[in-house]
């Protein structure tokens, strides 16, 4: 499943072909593809039909695009783009549009003349724009994820919704019980501090719940501890804060590595929206590595193979030498 950075090249993607285009029509070719917007097919496209993109908004794993629906957009001489992109409007957008990528999901950007894709789902028609392709496609292999419309919601802390280009304080309704991701400027240590240290968990546990921290998973949460050299298991109401800080550190710097790398990419299944794919995979010093000599031990002259155990129903790799399993650890 895509993870924070893998969202956030999707995000930066959308923001350069999307933000203030007009929906023109919207085309359904698979119901499944929507079934988290109740209303049904009609009322999808209805409400999307003439609304304009004001945005394209990440938190954590969640991604939504707010919308300045066609009344509106209709109505307001300051609802048109600026020379960035922008689409201004005085009114705050009501709803948006939040795409959940599931296991397979892309958003594409494609010309007209671009034969559909084998697993096309839905097709947005945008306002045409110089050198800029007209359809914004979701294709979806395994249907897992799916396009819907959601109510926008004041956030609880007064902050920016999420990470966006022109941010509200606002966020999609369905990622508003998540919280702040290590990326975002808002992002509170001594809030995570505190949280983290009443829990009585292990660490990499504390780390994948998205109440605490979000858009961290399996593979990011491996790849921060071994920087970190903490084990997975570490009791987390033992953590230290300079731990705690290194560990979130180490979070920041490995998912901003693999955006530099465009993601991690396993298949052929996550691709960014021009349907290139991330190659962070290659960059991995602890997750997949089963076996293999940890290239830390190996530089200090110490023969140590990452070792795999079961965790949470996945895995964990970790280095037995430098990130030692605590003796109190139960999890």
């Amino acid at each position: 499943m895509p993870e924070l950075p893998e969202v956030e090249v999707v995000r930066r993607g959308l923001v350069k072909w999307v933000r203030g285009r007009t929906i023109n029509a919207v085309d359904v070719l698979d119901e499944r593809s929507i079934r988290r917007h109740a209303l049904g097919t009609e009322d999808f496209a209805g409400n999307l039909a003439g609304a304009t993109v004001l945005d394209v908004v990440r938190r954590g794993k969640f991604l939504w695009m707010p919308l300045l629906d066609a009344e509106s957009n209709g109505a307001s001489a300051d609802a048109s783009p600026d020379a960035t992109g922008a689409a201004h409007t005085t009114r705050p957008p009501a709803v948006a549009l939040m795409a959940h990528l599931g296991m397979s999901g892309q958003l594409l950007m494609q010309d007209n003349g671009v034969p559909d894709e084998k697993h096309l789902k839905v097709r947005l028609r945008l306002s045409p724009r110089e050198g800029m392709p007209e359809q914004l496609r979701f294709v979806d292999q395994r249907i897992f994820g799916g396009l819907f419309i959601t109510s926008m919601v004041p956030t609880d802390d007064g902050g920016p919704g999420g990470l966006a280009e022109s941010p509200l304080p606002l966020i999609a309704e369905e990622a508003s019980h998540i919280a702040r991701d290590p990326l975002d400027p808002a992002f509170s240590f001594e809030l995570f501090y505190r949280r983290l240290r009443k829990r009585k968990t292990g660490l990499k546990r504390a780390l994948l719940d998205q109440g605490l921290v979000s858009g961290i998973g399996n593979i990011y949460a491996d790849e921060a501890l071994w920087r970190a050299k903490l084990h997975y298991a570490r009791p987390t109401d033992t953590l230290r804060r300079a731990e705690a800080e290194r560990v979130l550190g180490c979070t920041r710097e490995v998912m901003l590595d693999a955006l530099a790398a465009g993601g991690t990419s396993f298949d052929s299944l996550y691709v960014n929206v021009n349907g290139a794919s991330g190659y962070f995979d290659r960059s991995l010093n602890a997750y997949g590595r089963e076996g293999q000599f940890c290239v830390r031990c190996a530089a200090a002259g110490i023969n140590a193979t990452i070792r795999r155990e079961q965790f949470m129903n996945r895995s964990s790799y970790t280095c037995p030498v430098c990130q030692p399993r605590p003796r109190n650890g139960r999890w």
